[in-house]
């Protein structure tokens, strides 16, 4: 009975030292929201809307996953994402702290980085 309940505890902590950490969020700030033509019908066209979300090195531009379930976020709030498979899960506390999915339609390395400006420093033969 002993090595049974010694097998049972030893494989339970086999699992939970192969259990998978919860992915850590990103964080950011929603900069601005544009409409896009999304699509549409013939004789309706459908507007989407598109965030610019901020991060330390990256500007995403992202559309909700499922219009019919998406909420006008707050522009100017900071905001947490984590990646799941193919699409942006997105939280904003300021509005619920819900996750919500988004796609990435593109994304740059911010342009406004300090990290690549380094000082000019002429020597005196310039």
């Amino acid at each position: 009975m002993r090595s049974k309940s010694f097998m049972l505890a030893l494989l339970l902590f086999g699992a939970s030292a192969y259990a998978e950490e919860p992915k850590a969020y990103q964080s950011g700030e929603l900069l601005q929201m544009d409409s896009v033509r999304c699509g549409g019908e013939k004789s309706q066209e459908l507007l989407c809307q598109e965030y610019q979300l901020q991060t330390d090195k990256v500007v995403y531009r992202i559309r909700p996953w499922e219009m019919k379930r998406s909420v006008l976020l707050p522009v100017g709030e900071h905001a947490q994402f984590r990646f799941a498979k193919e699409k942006m899960l997105l939280r904003v506390e300021a509005v619920d702290g819900k996750e919500r999915e988004y796609v990435v339609v593109s994304m740059k390395p911010r342009s406004d980085s300090t990290a690549d400006a380094s000082p000019v420093r002429l020597n005196h033969l310039q």
